[in-house]
Parts: C-alpha cells; sequence; structure tokens
C-alpha cells in the first residue's frame, strides 16, 4: 500500500497480489504509482499518492481488479467504481 499524503486529493493504493495475474497494464499506465515486483506482479510504489488520472485508470483497467483507490481523508473508493 502506498500512502502518506497529505491534503484532500490524497490516496492510498492497495495492490491485492494473490489477485494480481501481471499483465503490466498498471505500470504502464501509471509508472509514478505502481510497478511490477521482482514476481511479475503489481506493487504500490512508495510515497505519497496523489490521485492522478493515470493511477485511476490504472485501477479501472486492471482485468482482476486487483488495485483499488481510496481518498486517503475518509477511505471512500475512488477507483474501480
Amino acid at each position: 500500500m502506498s500512502g502518506g499524503a497529505e491534503g484532500p486529493g490524497a490516496v492510498l493504493v492497495e495492490v491485492d497480489r494473490v489477485r494480481c495475474v501481471g499483465t503490466g497494464l498498471c505500470a504502464a499506465t501509471a509508472p509514478d504509482d505502481l510497478a511490477l515486483g521482482a514476481d511479475g506482479r503489481a506493487e504500490a510504489r512508495p510515497g505519497p499518492g496523489a490521485g492522478s488520472a493515470e493511477l485511476t485508470e490504472a485501477a479501472e483497467m486492471c482485468p482482476v481488479e486487483a488495485i483499488s483507490v481510496r481518498l486517503a481523508a475518509t477511505g471512500e473508493r475512488i477507483a474501480p467504481l
């Protein structure tokens, strides 16, 4: 999980690495926020998440919905919907 950002746009990114099938679409779409680990599965990059459009798109396009993005302040899920 990445996090630590402050402010109204700060997000928490969660990756279900058991569910992930390692297509790499997420890392290609949002390379500032997501990467493929040594095992070929997605992982959130450390550091604050800013809720970019690319991050939201990456979560939406994951074929197995292994990525979720939530507002840090409220826990409200913003992707995938």
